[in-house]
C-alpha cells in the first residue's frame, strides 16, 4: 500500500501562527534611539560608513537622532539607500558597518546599532510625511527596467528624481522582489514590504506592470525599440538541483518556493512536514529551516556538508537557527533521498571530515538516515540566462557581465544585483541600481532626445 508523507498545513492557530511570525527584532522606543545614538562618537572617516555598500554617512544620521532631527536623520539615509527602511531589518550589520564601528575595539565590546537606528529613522519618515524627494523636470526619456526588486526599485527610483519616466516589469504580481516574495516573514513582518514600495512610488514618473516575464511576454530587442535605455535587474530566477536519487519525490521542494508561499499566503494554509530536513548552509536555508519550525514543524534539521567557518548563513543567523531549535547537522553530504512504500521517508547522508583547506572528503561506506516527511533544498540560487542568451549579452561564470558603469555589452543596456557578479546582498543590490541609474542619466543627457533609442 502507498503511503504519503506527513505534510499538512494549520498545525497551529491563529494565535500561535501570529506571535512565531510577529517582527523578530521590535523597533526602537525614541527614548532608546536617543541612548543609542548619544552612543556614537560620529567619526571623522567613520569605518562604518566605509563598510556600508551604499556608503550612508551614518555619523550624520546618527546625530540627527541624538539632536532630535528626525526629517534630516532619515533624509541622509535616503538620498543613499531608498531601500534603508527593508536594508535596515534585513542587511547583516554584524558583518558590515557594525563589525566597524569603534566600540568593536573598546572595553565592552558592543557595536551601536546602526542597523535598529536606521529602522528608528525611516519608520519615522514614512509614518511623518512619506517621499522626501521632488521629482526634476521631465525630460522625455523612457527607461524600461526589468525585475522589480531592490536593484530594480532603487534605479526607477533615481531615474524618476531625475525627471525620466520609467516602465517597470516584473513577473510577479507586485512589486518588490526578495522583499516581497524571498525574507523571512518575521524579518520584513506584515505589509511593511508593500509599504516600502508605496513609498518609493510617491517620488511619481514609475509604472508598475506585473505578470510581465522576459523572454514570455517581451524581448529585450523589444525594449530596445521602445525605450531610450534598458536596465536588467532580475536576480537569480533558477535554483540548483541536488543530482541524487530521489529528488521528484512528493515532499521534496526549493526552499525558495516555500519561503515565497510563506509570505505570499495566509500562514495557516501553508503546508509543512512533522519532520523536516533543510539542505544547504546559506541564509536562505536558515529562513526556510526557521518557517518551517514556526509553522508547526515538530523536528527540524538543518545539514551542511561542511563546517561552520565554510557557511555562507551570517553567525547571528546561525545562532537564530539553534536558538528557534533547528538542529544542526555539519560535514554532511546528501547521497540519496528515501523512498518507503512509495513516499519520501528521509535523507541519507555520507560522513565527512575537514581536509584542512576547509573541503572535505566523504566515506562513501559510512552514511546515516535522517527522517524525514518534508525535504527543502537550499543549496544554491542561479541566474537564469535564456531570457537574454539570444542578444549580444555577455554572460560569464553564469552572471551578466558589466562595465564599471554597469553597461552590459548590447548599446544601451545595464544590469545590476544578483544577475551580476557581487556581493549577492540586498543593499548592494540598491548600490547598483542607483549607480546605474546615474550612469543612465549622464549617458541620456549627452545624446539627443529623438524619439527613438539612443
Amino acid at each position: 500500500m502507498t503511503r504519503t508523507p506527513d505534510i499538512a498545513s494549520g498545525r497551529l492557530n491563529d494565535t500561535a501562527l501570529a506571535v512565531n511570525f510577529s517582527d523578530a527584532h521590535p523597533p526602537l522606543t525614541k527614548e532608546q534611539a536617543v541612548v543609542e545614538a548619544d552612543r556614537c562618537f560620529f567619526c571623522y572617516d567613520a569605518p562604518c560608513t566605509e563598510a556600508c555598500p551604499t556608503g550612508i554617512d551614518i555619523p550624520k544620521f546618527i546625530r540627527g537622532i541624538a539632536t532630535g532631527n528626525m526629517r534630516g536623520s532619515a533624509r541622509t539615509i535616503l538620498e543613499s539607500n531608498i531601500l534603508g527602511g527593508s536594508c535596515a531589518r534585513v542587511c547583516p550589520t554584524e558583518i558590515l558597518c557594525e563589525e566597524k564601528c569603534v566600540h568593536n575595539t573598546r572595553e565592552e565590546g558592543h557595536p551601536i546599532r546602526i542597523g535598529a537606528l536606521q529602522r528608528h529613522a525611516t519608520d519615522w519618515q514614512m509614518d511623518h510625511g512619506g517621499q522626501p524627494f521632488t521629482r526634476a523636470p521631465e525630460t522625455g526619456r523612457r527607461i524600461a527596467v526589468v525585475g522589480a526588486g531592490p536593484a530594480g526599485l532603487a534605479c526607477a527610483h533615481r531615474l524618476a528624481m531625475h525627471g525620466h519616466d520609467v516602465v517597470l516589469l516584473d513577473m510577479h504580481d507586485h512589486a518588490g522582489g526578495l522583499n516581497e516574495y524571498g525574507v523571512a516573514a518575521y524579518k520584513l513582518a506584515g505589509d511593511f514590504a508593500q509599504q516600502e514600495v508605496a513609498f518609493l512610488m510617491e517620488i511619481g514618473g514609475i509604472t508598475f506592470k506585473g505578470d510581465q516575464k522576459l523572454g514570455r511576454d517581451f524581448s529585450l530587442s523589444d525594449l530596445r525599440r521602445d525605450y531610450d535605455a534598458v536596465f536588467l535587474g532580475m536576480g537569480l530566477a533558477g535554483v540548483r538541483a541536488l543530482g541524487i536519487e530521489g529528488e521528484a519525490l512528493e515532499g521534496v521542494q526549493d526552499a525558495v518556493a516555500f519561503i515565497e508561499d510563506v509570505r505570499s499566503r495566509d500562514k495557516k494554509t501553508v503546508p509543512v512536514g512533522r519532520r523536516v530536513v533543510v539542505i544547504g548552509g546559506g541564509n536562505t536555508a536558515v529562513d526556510a529551516a526557521v518557517q518551517a519550525r514556526r509553522l508547526g514543524a515538530e523536528e527540524v534539521t538543518l545539514v551542511y556538508r561542511r563546517g561552520h567557518e565554510q557557511m555562507s548563513a551570517t553567525p547571528v543567523e546561525r545562532e537564530w537557527a539553534q536558538t528557534n531549535d533547528v538542529t544542526v547537522r555539519l560535514w554532511s553530504s546528501p547521497v540519496r533521498i528515501v523512498e518507503e512504500d512509495g513516499a519520501l521517508a528521509g535523507v541519507e547522508f555520507s560522513r565527512g571530515a575537514a581536509t584542512g583547506d576547509g573541503r572535505a572528503t566523504y566515506d562513501a561506506q559510512d552514511t546515516f538516515i535522517v527522517p524525514a516527511d518534508m525535504v527543502l533544498k537550499a543549496v544554491g540560487q542561479l541566474f537564469v540566462a535564456d531570457p537574454v542568451s539570444g542578444d549580444s549579452i555577455l554572460i560569464e561564470g553564469g552572471r551578466i557581465v558589466v562595465d564599471g558603469s554597469y553597461r552590459t555589452t548590447m548599446e544601451g543596456v545595464y544590469a545590476g544585483g544578483d544577475c551580476t557578479v557581487g556581493e549577492d546582498l540586498t543593499v548592494a543590490a540598491v548600490r547598483d541600481g542607483r549607480d546605474a541609474a546615474e550612469a543612465m542619466h549622464l549617458a541620456l543627457c549627452a545624446a539627443p532626445v529623438s524619439g527613438v533609442p539612443a
